[in-house]
């Protein structure tokens, strides 16, 4: 009898313990939303980001500290999924399309530029490297909300600018090329 009851107990714990596990598994982990740092790195020298939503095959979105002619600076490159063509869910392949980008509903003029892997966003240059200006890099800072709009009215990503760290790690990316402002510096998740 006595053995009965332990194993029984044995047997209830084992399945108490198969029944949380299977309940982690069953759970999707939460989706990385808004600004992560470069690990491991005293100084970052890109945070990235997924988008919130996204009408456009745009797996990841990268803010990057790159080296121009005469100044380092920052890039915001879009990264298409993999092994795919940058398209719209609802217009498919997009061909040779425009950008309308918008940080808390205010559009900033931006172009966009194709590499092997990787689409550039810039709204200024240094000689032949297409940079973000410090005017946009302020307001990605500070916004809450970045629209990206590709060709048609159907292809709108959103990304949450204060999610994750936020403003603050626009800040620690900005170090990297010698600049941030330091009234926005410390912004970042929870600003209301």
């Amino acid at each position: 009898m006595v053995q009965f009851r332990i194993g029984a107990l044995v047997l209830l714990a084992t399945l108490s313990v198969l029944a949380v596990l299977m309940g982690r598994a069953d759970a999707h982990p939460p989706a990385m939303t808004g600004w992560d740092l470069e690990k491991d790195v005293d100084a970052p020298s890109y945070a990235v980001a997924e988008p919130v939503n996204a009408a456009v095959d745009i797996d990841t979105i990268v803010l990057t500290c790159e080296q121009g002619q005469r100044r380092p600076g920052l890039q915001l490159r879009l990264y298409p999924m993999v092994g795919r063509p940058l398209a719209s869910r609802a217009v498919g392949d997009l061909s040779d399309p425009t950008l309308e980008l918008a940080v808390d509903g205010v559009r900033y003029d931006v172009q966009l530029l194709f590499a092997d892997s990787f689409i550039v966003v810039a709204d200024s240059a240094d000689g032949a490297v297409p940079l973000l200006s410090e005017t946009l890099l302020d307001v990605i800072q500070a916004g809450r909300r970045l629209e990206l709009r590709l060709s048609s009215a159907d292809s709108l990503t959103i990304v949450d600018l204060q999610a994750g760290r936020g403003g603050a790690a626009v800040a620690a990316v900005r170090r990297c090329a010698g600049k941030a402002d330091p009234r926005i510096a410390g912004t970042g998740a929870g600003r209301s």
